[in-house]
């Protein structure tokens, strides 16, 4: 399946003209970030509020199913498609409930804002809509904060909060109903399940622990579900053995990443590690070589010994281009990175592309071509999106 997937899936809601039922008194609008509104006897429970226009739409749709006061509150993450439309939903008399850690997580977000958006924009502006539609028109902060568990009842419903920091955000959460054996998890997977964590996104967002996102998986096997709500997705096939599946695939390639990092392989190297068939999953979302690469930080940092004694310093390539170009010509360039082109190396192309002078029409050319044969080949919605706002 392509990366048009995780695509339709964060436009699914459009169009959508009434609640999903995924289970008794469990119903569904769907969105950037699905919202789910639980019933009770007593009122109701709303598990994350969505972007400001989702909420908008999601508060009509959860309308035709109950006209019950919603009494709580519930946000997954402090990602906008949680949060975004807490203002359509929040009232005097609710309460809005999130892991300790979501209001740091709030805090460094907004004094990033700038460079955060613009990395989201260039991913997904094409998909989710303008900014105006996605964050909030003033800000809603938690009532109620807790660490690591959280419990309450609501019209004979039970309810457990459970800490998952491995999760998209440290302050991720899952919600679990020990009554049904029903999870709604959020984004602690991405949003698409079974395939590889994004654990550093080049939208720009700080890195997560492999082995937390692993311990936090495992969280939520331990409590052994029958149906995992994400989300984007309802999962009640091989529930078990696809958790443990995702966990172990990660915690094999993070064990395989140290091993070598101990033996010295370079980090390029590393980053061409293969999972076994067994343990693969599928790169649509996030990728072996990239979670590697953040793994590699996460225990050493960003310097790379065998970038060499440059990576200490501020020059870039760059600085040498104009020599390089009076030695070899302009001309015999752009003809080199022409042939790669021609055998279809289109990241070698690119990287003799970089030297060229970036107003020449030729080397505009064969660049397009490079990054076309870059985008044919892959079904990754980060790589997709960064192409294509490449190739303009």
């Amino acid at each position: 399946m392509s990366s048009s997937r995780v695509a339709s899936l964060i436009k699914s809601g459009q169009g959508q003209s009434a609640a999903i039922e995924r289970a008794p008194g469990i119903h569904e609008s769907r969105g950037v970030g699905n919202s789910y509104l639980l019933t009770t006897r007593d009122g109701d429970v709303l598990v994350n509020a969505g972007t400001l226009a989702d909420a908008r739409r999601g508060k009509e749709l959860f309308s035709k199913v109950s006209s019950a006061p919603v009494r709580v509150i519930v946000l997954t993450q402090s990602h906008a498609n949680q949060y975004g439309g807490l203002e359509v939903y929040k009232t005097a008399d609710n309460v809005v409930i999130a892991q300790r850690t979501y209001v740091e997580d709030r805090r460094y977000s907004e004094a990033l804002s700038a460079h955060y958006r613009r990395g989201s924009r260039r991913i997904f502006g094409g998909i989710t809509g303008p900014t105006s539609e996605i964050v909030p028109t003033r800000e809603v902060m938690p009532d109620l904060l807790f660490d690591s568990v959280h419990t309450f009842e609501l019209g004979g419903r039970r309810f457990e909060l459970h800490s998952v920091p491995g999760g998209e955000t440290r302050s991720a959460l899952l919600v679990w109903l020990p009554d049904e054996r029903i999870a709604l998890v959020g984004n602690l997977f991405g949003p698409l399940f079974g395939n590889q964590p994004n654990l550093n996104t080049i939208r720009g967002d700080k890195p997560r622990s492999a082995l937390e996102f692993v311990a936090s998986v495992e969280k939520l096997r331990a409590l052994g579900p029958a149906m995992v709500l994400t989300g984007h997705e309802v999962i009640t096939d091989e529930v078990d053995r696809s958790i443990a599946r995702i966990a172990d695939s990660v915690r094999w390639l993070h064990d395989r990443t140290v091993e070598g990092m101990n033996a010295g392989v370079p980090l390029r190297e590393l980053m061409q590690l293969r999972v076994p068939e067994a343990l693969a999953l599928t790169e649509e979302y996030g990728k072996v070589a990239w979670n590697v690469r953040a793994i590699w930080h996460e225990y050493t940092g960003w310097f790379d010994p065998d970038r060499g004694t440059t990576e200490l310093f501020g020059a870039t390539p760059a600085s040498v281009t104009p020599a390089l170009l009076e030695l070899i010509g302009v001309e015999k360039l752009l003809e080199r990175a022409r042939r790669f082109v021609a055998d279809e190396q289109p990241l070698h192309a690119l990287q003799l592309l970089d030297l060229a002078p970036p107003d020449d029409a030729v080397a505009r050319e064969v660049r397009r071509a490079a990054l076309e044969l870059l985008l044919a080949r892959t079904d990754n919605l980060f790589e997709r999106r960064w192409i294509l706002s490449e190739l303009g």
